[in-house]
């Protein structure tokens, strides 16, 4: 059991302190007791596991220390699952990622853990964050390595800053085409309004386990960051009833409406610290800029819009040297 967090609201309720704690014993014991076999490999991390062939599904909450509002709906849907443990459906490893970001109420310690899971860090390679990717890629790596041709990974999110569309999700390109469109088709179930198809990995968790593991991964953006405790968990209605049919193998719903898939048109890296976008880091994800538009400088490198329309994602002129600093986005659906 993980150290109690005396800084959490002594309000919350005890399904989501405890994943917040990494505190998973009451349902370690549940799932244990109905027969499955229940490890806990390293700090924050659960593995339940049941009898015969069954998908492989990962899921990951709190990579980012301040994005409470995917703990809180995963805190309910495993506390409900473990008092119905035959439910479970599938072989699942939960991930709870930065606890140390998450206990001291901060989106990181030294750097970005979402940026960590690549062979080079270069100067990050001695923060707390790269010392924890390594703990949870081993543990990623014992968990898919007997796992059948069904493999899953849900990285959940919120992003910091509004967005057209408040809900959208990045898939890595490189998943096999028909696991791709089973994919889009569960994020379509779970009220992602945008897929963003993603040519190459910047360091992320569900990349690393598309590439690495053949598992289709995706960093799921679920609404907005809140405080634990204080999250709208309407934001996450249909995200968690798809998650749930998922984790029990219920039949398929149908789904509202289909996700619009956007290509990648190019990736912005910061170069140097006289990097300047030609807009505030406060602006919405998904905002258009039209063909000849700045985007960014970057000393005598300038970044301009270079289709009919682009949209941005993820403008964050304050990242490090050599981390990217903005997604520049097509429609393609």
């Amino acid at each position: 059991m993980s150290e109690r967090i005396d800084t959490l609201p002594t309000a919350l309720p005890e399904a989501v302190r405890a994943l917040a704690e990494a505190d998973f014993s009451a349902v370690a014991q549940r799932f244990s007791a109905a027969g499955f076999a229940v490890t806990q490999p390293a700090d924050g991390i659960l593995t339940i596991k049941g009898a015969g062939d069954r998908p492989a599904m990962l899921i990951s909450v709190g990579v980012h220390g301040d994005e409470t509002g995917p703990i809180e709906m995963v805190a309910y849907l495993l506390d409900a699952l473990s008092r119905q443990p035959r439910a479970l459906a599938v072989n699942l490893m939960l991930c709870v990622g930065n606890i140390s970001a998450i206990r001291a109420g901060r989106r990181f310690i030294d750097a970005d853990l979402n940026r960590m899971f690549r062979a080079e860090r270069g100067t990050l390679a001695g923060t707390a964050e790269a010392a924890r990717a390594d703990v949870m890629i081993a543990a990623t790596t014992a968990f898919f390595s007997d796992a059948g041709p069904v493999r899953w990974h849900l990285d959940l999110h919120t992003a910091i800053r509004p967005s057209v569309y408040p809900t959208f999700a990045i898939v890595p390109e490189i998943i096999a085409e028909h696991t791709r469109r089973a994919l889009i088709e569960w994020l379509g179930l779970a009220g992602i309004g945008a897929v963003i198809m993603n040519p190459a990995s910047v360091g992320t968790y569900s990349y690393y386990s598309a590439e690495h593991h053949g598992a289709a991964g995706t960093t799921v953006e679920l609404g907005r960051i809140g405080t634990l405790g204080q999250n709208d968990l309407a934001q996450f209605a249909d995200a968690s009833l798809a998650l749930d049919d998922l984790l029990r193998g219920a039949p398929k719903r149908e789904a509202k409406q289909a996700p619009h898939v956007f290509n990648t048109a190019r990736q912005i890296i910061k170069l140097s610290d006289k990097f300047q976008m030609a807009f505030g880091k406060d602006t919405h994800n998904f905002t258009a800029l039209k063909q000849g538009e700045e985007i960014a400088r970057d000393g005598d490198t300038i970044y301009t819009v270079q289709h009919p329309e682009e949209l941005v994602v993820f403008p964050n002129p304050d990242v490090r040297v050599g981390l990217r600093a903005g997604l520049m986005v097509v429609r393609i659906d």
